[in-house]
C-alpha cells in the first residue's frame, strides 16, 4: 500500500508540472506571435498611422481584354474602403500613399474536356503587377511585380472559348469572382503585411 500512495502524488505533480510548463509554453508563443505583428485576418494593419487618403488610380491594362483593368481596379478601391478608415480616391496628389497596378497578361486555359473532345471547363490566369507606396518618404511598402491570380469556369454550353474575349463575353458573373478575389488578395497582403 505504501507505494501506492507514493505513486499517485507523482502523477499528479507530473500532471500538474506539464499543466504548468504547457502555459507557459503558450504564453511565450503568445508574446513572440505578437512581436512578429501576426494579427486576426481583416483587423490588424502595418502601415504607418498617418496613412489615411489613399490614392488608386486605374490600373494599367497591357491586354486586348477591355475594360479588364476598371473592373480590377474598382474592386480593389471597394475592398480597401471596406477594410478600414482610409479615404480612396482616384487621383495620385494629396494623398499619404498610392497603390498602382498594370493587368500583364490573361490566358486562358483548356481544364476539362467533353466525350467530343470538347472543352468544357477553363481556367483564367490573370497576372498583374501591384506596388503601393507611402508618398511621404517616397517608399514602397509593399509591391508584387508578379502577382498570379487564376479563377475556373464552365463553358457555356453551345459555345466555345478560345480566346480571353470570348471568356469575357460570356462569362461576366466569373469575371466579378475573379476581381472580388483579387481585390480581396490585393488589400489584404497591404494592410496585414509583417
Amino acid at each position: 500500500m505504501g507505494i501506492r500512495h507514493q505513486k499517485r502524488p507523482r502523477v499528479r505533480r507530473t500532471a500538474g508540472v506539464l499543466r504548468l510548463l504547457a502555459l507557459l509554453a503558450a504564453a511565450a508563443a503568445g508574446a513572440a506571435l505578437s512581436g512578429c505583428g501576426y494579427s486576426l485576418a481583416g483587423r490588424g494593419t502595418f502601415l504607418p498611422s498617418y496613412i489615411k487618403t489613399v490614392g488608386i488610380p486605374t490600373f494599367t491594362n497591357h491586354t486586348s481584354i477591355f475594360d479588364v483593368e476598371q473592373i480590377l481596379t474598382q474592386k480593389v478601391r471597394s475592398q480597401f474602403i471596406g477594410r478600414g478608415n482610409y479615404t480612396v480616391t482616384p487621383t495620385t496628389t494629396g494623398v499619404d500613399a498610392i497603390l498602382t497596378g498594370t493587368v500583364n497578361s490573361i490566358t486562358l486555359t483548356p481544364a476539362s474536356f467533353t466525350n467530343q473532345q470538347q472543352a468544357s471547363r477553363y481556367v483564367m490566369t490573370v497576372v498583374a503587377s501591384i506596388q503601393f507606396t507611402d508618398t511621404h518618404t517616397n517608399k514602397v511598402l509593399w509591391q508584387n511585380p508578379s502577382m498570379v491570380f487564376q479563377e475556373d469556369y464552365e463553358a457555356s454550353s453551345g459555345t466555345s472559348a478560345i480566346d480571353p474575349s470570348a471568356f469575357f463575353s460570356q462569362q461576366t458573373q466569373a469575371l466579378d469572382r475573379l476581381a472580388s478575389d483579387f481585390a480581396q488578395s490585393v488589400v489584404s497582403a497591404i494592410l496585414e503585411a509583417f
